[in-house]
């Protein structure tokens, strides 16, 4: 399955109703480290299809949903499961630790 670009409209549907753990990908195009994590994640997306969901935030265009996870830098990845932020994280991260945050 291939990322998802969530915005404030679909975010309720594609996050916080997933039956799966979601891992939440704050970017920004002018972000170098966000560049370099984009092939991280899109692998996880990936390798997790029909265990975790992989969404993507550009907050730049999403500031109400960067604002409600207090996102203060990027890249920053949230893991939400039954909506319930249950881990956070800020900057570069590998595969490994991504599916570690992930529980998968």
């Amino acid at each position: 399955m291939a990322e998802v670009n969530v915005n404030f409209d679909n975010f309720e549907e594609e996050v916080m109703k997933a039956d799966l753990p979601v891992l939440l990908d704050f970017w920004a195009p002018w972000c170098g480290p966000c560049k370099m994590l984009m092939p991280v994640i899109e692998q996880v997306a990936a390798e997790s299809e029909g265990k975790a969901k992989v969404c993507k935030v550009n907050i730049d265009d999403e500031i109400i949903l960067a604002n409600k996870f207090k996102v203060t830098a990027v890249p920053t990845l949230i893991v939400i499961k039954n909506g319930e932020v249950v881990e956070q994280s800020t900057g570069g991260k590998t595969k490994a630790e991504i599916f570690k945050m992930l529980g998968i």
